[in-house]
């Protein structure tokens, strides 16, 4: 399976824009003008119109009649609360994904895994929430359920992925490495309900050193 990185001009304006929220070079607030976003996709503004129609939809951007497009900004409390469902579903994917994953499904994790590693050492987080953001993403397709899938993927949004990677310490950032290798020893060992104590602990640990914990839960 060829897992070499997709050339950005064949890419949809919507997955560029998606991934340059993710990646944390489009910062939560940052106002999304059609026709700057053209210039700078080399696209016309109809199908950036469509993609910010779709963030919207997907509640990573706000649409305002008379101010246009903005990135959505969380407050601890939204945080907290997209952490906590994530806790309680992405663990269950693990749990379905990881019967499923082939051999080149998991030696990916373990490259992504080694690109991650390298991205934390060099302190490159907007490389790091981006690939992390790949790698959570093949538990959640590889886990059977199409309906389940889709929403997960609207659970995990890209703004809050790279907020988060941007409170850790250095403590909770190497947490989260030794969590993703961990969730790759057990892909490789095929052992869905590893996967899945791993998982919930490294997204309550996530929670955690974003400053999302909330005081009951």
């Amino acid at each position: 399976m060829d897992h070499s990185p997709a050339d950005p001009l064949e890419e949809s304006p919507y997955a560029r824009l998606r991934a340059l929220i993710a990646s944390g070079d489009v910062a939560p607030g940052a106002w999304l003008r059609e026709a700057a976003l053209a210039e700078r996709l080399g696209v016309s503004r109809t199908p950036v119109r469509e993609a910010l129609n779709r963030l919207a939809a997907e509640g990573i951007v706000e649409i305002s009649r008379n101010k246009g497009a903005q990135v959505v900004s969380f407050s601890p409390e939204d945080v907290a609360g997209l952490y906590d469902v994530r806790a309680g579903f992405e663990p269950h994917a693990a749990l379905l994904a990881v019967p499923r994953l082939t051999d080149s499904d998991v030696e990916r994790l373990a490259e992504l895994n080694t690109a991650m590693e390298a991205a934390a050492a060099d302190g490159d987080l907007r490389t790091l929430g981006a690939l992390n953001n790949e790698f959570h993403g093949l538990f959640v397709e590889r886990c059977g359920n199409r309906h389940f899938a889709v929403a997960l993927q609207t659970l995990m949004r890209p703004a809050v992925v790279a907020h988060t990677f941007g409170t850790y310490s250095p403590e909770a950032l190497r947490r989260s490495m030794l969590h993703h290798a961990e969730l790759v020893a057990a892909a490789r060992a095929r052992d869905g309900e590893w996967a899945e104590a791993v998982m919930r602990t490294h997204i309550l640990a996530a929670r955690n050193a974003a400053g999302a914990r909330t005081a009951d839960a």
